[in-house]
């Protein structure tokens, strides 16, 4: 299975008085694992940015001046997209940037059927809050010492690990089919205990072994003068 922690950086709060994106960061996860590939890249939105985006993300007017329109990454963005499920934390205000932007350039929306939004996870699994991201880093022991501002890239790194939390990931276990040689990958909570652990199949032709006599012998002589302490000594006796 195939998602993307995602997350962005916009002027404002709301895209239909004008507010645009400055930013888009996702993470690449299968099987809730990250695979190491991101997508990062900052926009020009075509207009100033406030005092007080730029106190949130510190991407000022100056910085995006030269940097490509959204028209320019679209096509780069919805390829590193393709099918998989946007994890985002409060997908509404994401989505409804990104939509307003694909629309601008003439592209259809990114259905709500492809997008898991991680804040409503959070609210469902812990009622009493708090549940901004910080605060999830906070609750599940995350180091996000780095953000000292709004960052596309590195929150969507921090989302792919409060992701994981939220759906039990420190008790994902990986099993294993015997009929059809294919491994699975499981997610479950604490009190779903581990996947079983399928039984190992003997070789029908055992491997030659690797160490030779003379190997051997150099090995009992090496033991032989460790002392009559010594751990190898009680292990080579319990062998024979």
């Amino acid at each position: 299975m195939r998602e993307i922690a995602f997350d962005t950086e916009t002027t404002g709060l709301d895209p239909r008085n004008g507010d645009r994106l400055v930013e888009i960061g996702g993470v690449e996860m299968l099987n809730h694992v990250p695979t190491g590939r991101t997508f990062h890249v900052y926009i020009n939105p075509e207009r100033d940015v406030p005092e007080g985006a730029f106190a949130v993300h510190g991407l000022s007017t100056e910085f995006l001046a030269d940097k490509p329109k959204f028209a320019e990454v679209v096509d780069d963005f919805l390829a590193f997209v393709g099918e998989a499920t946007l994890v985002i934390h409060n997908a509404s205000f994401d989505m409804g940037f990104i939509n307003m932007e694909l629309g601008r350039v003439g592209r259809p929306p990114i259905p709500r059927t492809q997008v898991l939004d991680t804040l409503e996870l959070a609210r469902r699994k812990h009622p009493m809050g708090p549940n901004s991201l910080d605060a999830l880093c906070s609750r599940y022991g995350i180091d996000n010492s780095r953000r000292t501002k709004h960052g596309a890239l590195l929150d969507s790194e921090l989302l792919a690990e409060v992701y994981l939390e939220l759906i039990g990931g420190r008790q994902t276990a990986l099993g294993f089919d015997m009929d059809s040689g294919a491994a699975s990958g499981r997610s479950g909570g604490a009190d779903e205990g581990l996947a079983a652990t399928a039984p190992a199949r003997q070789r029908p032709q055992p491997l030659a072994p690797l160490l030779t006599s003379a190997d051997l012998e150099r090995h009992a002589a090496f033991i032989k003068g460790m002392g009559d302490g010594a751990l190898w000594k009680k292990y080579a006796a319990s062998e024979t």
